[in-house]
């Protein structure tokens, strides 16, 4: 017993080189046929019904078998780290090139291999010689901006529907991480900074992937908000700040989408690693919420074996990027000794198998021949296009210069790369796309993670001269003054600047390559200057004054270059508004410095989310009288829009708000009015108002639609730590109907009696 305490302390506290010495379990998958006709093969029987059938005919090994996950690709940078030298890794013969990650299935009971894939703009292909090119969607900031929900679950359909024909059931997408830190790498496979639109719009997209019978999986749980030192540092955050914010936004994805998985994340929370943290795997996730599906760890985010195992954690995925197979012989040596129960390894596999039979995983098996010619590329571009035009955001247009004038004789497009694509952001997201690199990566990430930068060729020159009869010049920027002198006498100059971010760092809120002084050159040669942006979020605009129009295009997708020329010259009204706010300067921001050193990768900081708890983004800005450079919400568009008839009910226990919209412009476009509630001062909430619900509707010149939102009774109440309820105080509420969330248009009010609901909301 001794030796064993020994060995299994070190395995799942410290990562200790006994842990490689433990071969891992089930590494071949049974050879013996699965029974055709089984209890649990019964698709009349609701998922838990089939799960417990299923789950008592398993041997320990078996399910053993299901909570240990691999990486799916060859690497020779694995075999070099010095922590587990001689691992000598290769992927399982079984797995998909180039894939994320492998779990063996069971043959003899018909439980299907996991082949599992990055991420939440496609089907991602790890580096190596043979990626697999795909249709690739907007970043998710892009598919955020939209506010439309039929898009993002199309969206995720046709992703879904992708990785179902390359061969794969898992897909590790649905990242709902809200915008704490405006210069997180990762900010672009986000929803943005407020829970409702954020879990809202990620659950759609999770519930568009799983109707291809695949697991998607929500990430990165929990408060996952910047890369610097994103393995070691600490998100503290009081529960009832959580509740009423990050946590949310994951309790409304769930809720929508309801994800096979849950992928929890690299930092800490509150001192604790997420991956075992019994606050938010047991605590929050499974007992208040009640969710049914896994629990898996990010790669390299499992950090023991008893305590991740007691606190929750159901599966170790990406072995070997962990310093250990915990959930391999460490697992099975401490459920053989009492140290986890043999019941705790039941709820891991039945959690899984839970997912396999709810997402229809079990019933539809991957086709055994994978080929491309399956996939429709023309039908799935046009998806794609669709999200990348409604995400665009018109943020300022003076003196009408777009669309872009009929008569207009000489447009200068500079910069960019407009000539070549459109760009992607980088990281384990990163999607290959059809038609491969359009501008060859020379920088030191070509070879190094998170590159290759990434260019999809869809260029925005080409597709804007195919739409205008005026002489198109191309100029690529790099030399300032001859960009300038090539802008003089124009009747047009558009100017594209870009940022690229990726995952695994955090960046300054500025354009790349000089861009800034690029377009201040450019708007001093000429005032009738667009800027279009390609960026993973917000940016300074130091030069904002001095050009006419701004195009926000964030990571566009693979048919992002048709998308922005249709717009620019209105072939489509813009109709994206911004999900998060653009800051006018660093002094604005909760942590005008950011938490930890990137020097430093082995530093443990803490980061005190408690500075503004709930109150992220719009509502930092409303508490502390900020006045942003452009405001949650905020989009322009090329028709007007009038909201009249504005009224409340508080019949039974829900707030309804309606209203009538009317296109009072000449031109057919989009809107999303936008529905903000304030609460009397006695309900003490974290900000002067929260966004409470949205509509995005589509109308003809003069027509008219009448609109219904009703708002979620948690946006109304404040979340109570000690009695795990949500409370309504009594009071008047101010409902506001606005453009934006600095840009108010009416104004009702809302008397409501005083309401208690659970843990949930019900």
């Amino acid at each position: 017993m001794r030796r064993f305490k020994l060995s299994l302390m070190a395995t799942a506290a410290f990562g200790l080189a006994t842990a490689f010495t433990v071969p891992a379990l089930a590494q071949q998958p049974a050879t013996a046929q699965a029974p055709k006709e089984t209890p649990w093969t019964n698709r009349s029987l609701d998922a838990h019904t089939r799960t417990e059938l299923l789950l008592k005919e398993m041997t320990q090994a078996e399910k053993l078998t299901l909570v240990f996950s691999h990486f799916a690709s060859d690497g020779e940078w694995l075999n070099k780290r010095g922590d587990i030298a001689g691992l000598n890794w290769t992927q399982p013969k079984e797995s998909r090139h180039q894939s994320a990650g492998f779990t063996y299935g069971v043959e003899r009971l018909g439980i299907p291999h996991q082949w599992i894939t990055d991420a939440g703009v496609g089907v991602a292909s790890q580096r190596g010689p043979n990626p697999r090119l795909r249709t690739v969607l907007p970043s998710g900031m892009a598919t955020a901006a939209t506010w439309d929900r039929k898009l993002a679950f199309a969206g995720g359909a046709m992703i879904g529907k992708e990785a179902r024909l390359s061969g794969f059931n898992v897909q590790l997408a649905g990242g709902v991480n809200l915008m704490r830190e405006p210069r997180n790498g990762r900010n672009f496979e986000y929803g943005g900074e407020d829970p409702l639109l954020a879990g809202i719009m990620v659950g759609e997209q999770i519930r568009g992937i799983q109707s291809n019978h695949i697991v998607s999986t929500v990430k990165h749980y929990a408060t996952n908000p910047q890369e610097t030192n994103r393995f070691t540092i600490s998100s503290n955050l009081s529960d009832q700040a959580a509740r009423q914010s990050d946590l949310l936004a994951f309790e409304f994805a769930i809720e929508v989408g309801n994800p096979g998985s849950v992928m929890c994340a690299y930092n800490r929370y509150n001192g604790v690693y997420a991956c075992e943290n019994p606050y938010l795997l047991d605590e929050v996730l499974k007992t208040d919420w009640g969710y049914k599906g896994y629990v898996m760890s990010d790669w390299g985010a499992t950090h023991s074996t008893i305590p991740a195992a007691n606190a929750g954690l159901d599966q170790q995925s990406g072995y070997p990027f962990d310093k250990g197979n915990y959930f391999a012989g460490p697992l099975k040596e401490a459920v053989d000794n009492g140290y986890v129960k043999p019941e705790r390894l039941d709820d891991m596999a039945r959690r899984i198998l839970w997912a396999l039979f709810s997402t229809g995983v079990m019933d539809n098996p991957i086709a055994t021949e994978i080929s491309d010619a399956n996939i429709d590329f023309a039908a799935h571009a046009a998806v794609t296009q669709a999200d990348a035009e409604g995400g665009i955001v018109l943020l300022k247009n003076e003196r009408n210069l777009l669309p872009v004038a009929a008569t207009a004789k000489k447009i200068v497009v500079i910069g960019g790369n407009a000539d070549k694509g459109v760009l992607s952001g980088g990281g384990s997201s990163q999607v290959y796309g059809v038609g491969g690199n359009a501008v060859p990566d020379t920088s030191k990430y070509a070879n190094e993670f998170p590159g290759p930068i990434t260019w999809y060729p869809d260029a925005p020159l080409t597709a804007l001269k195919a739409r205008t009869k005026a002489d198109v010049v191309f100029h690529d920027g790099k030399d300032v003054k001859a960009a300038a002198k090539a802008a003089r006498g124009a009747d047009l100059v558009i100017v594209f600047g870009s940022q690229w971010t990726g995952e695994s760092f955090d960046a300054e809120l500025k354009l790349d390559h000089d861009g800034d002084a690029l377009i201040a050159a450019v708007a001093k040669a000429n005032k009738k200057t667009v800027v279009v942006l390609q960026t993973g979020g917000p940016v300074f605009m130091p030069w904002l004054k001095d050009v006419g129009a701004v195009v926000e295009a964030w990571y566009p997708g693979s048919k992002g270059g048709t998308a922005i020329a249709r717009v620019l010259t209105g072939e489509v009204s813009p109709s994206g508004r911004l999900p998060v706010t653009f800051p006018a300067a660093l002094s604005q921001l909760p942590r005008p410095k950011l938490d930890g050193d990137m020097t430093k990768p082995d530093l443990r900081p803490d980061a005190n989310y408690d500075i503004e708890g709930a109150a992220i983004g719009y509502k930092w800005f409303d508490k502390k009288g900020l006045k942003p450079l452009f405001a949650f919400g905020h989009g322009l568009s090329y028709s007007s829009f009038g909201y009249t008839d504005l009224k409340t009910s508080t019949a039974g226990d829900k707030l309804s708000v309606s209203f009538t919209v009317t296109n009072t412009g000449k031109t057919a476009a989009s809107d999303i009015p936008q529905v903000y509630v304030s609460a009397p001062a006695s309900a003490n909430w974290e900000a002067p108002k929260r966004l409470g619900g949205w509509d995005k509707v589509t109308l003809q010149p003069g027509e008219s639609k009448g609109v219904t939102v009703t708002v979620d009774p948690r946006l109304l109440a404040t979340f109570d730590t000690v009695s795990k309820t949500w409370n309504v105080a009594a009071g008047d509420y101010e409902v506001i109907l606005a453009r934006s969330a600095a840009d108010p248009v009416t104004k009702a009010t809302a008397t409501l009696s005083p309401r208690k609901y659970d843990v949930r909301g019900k």
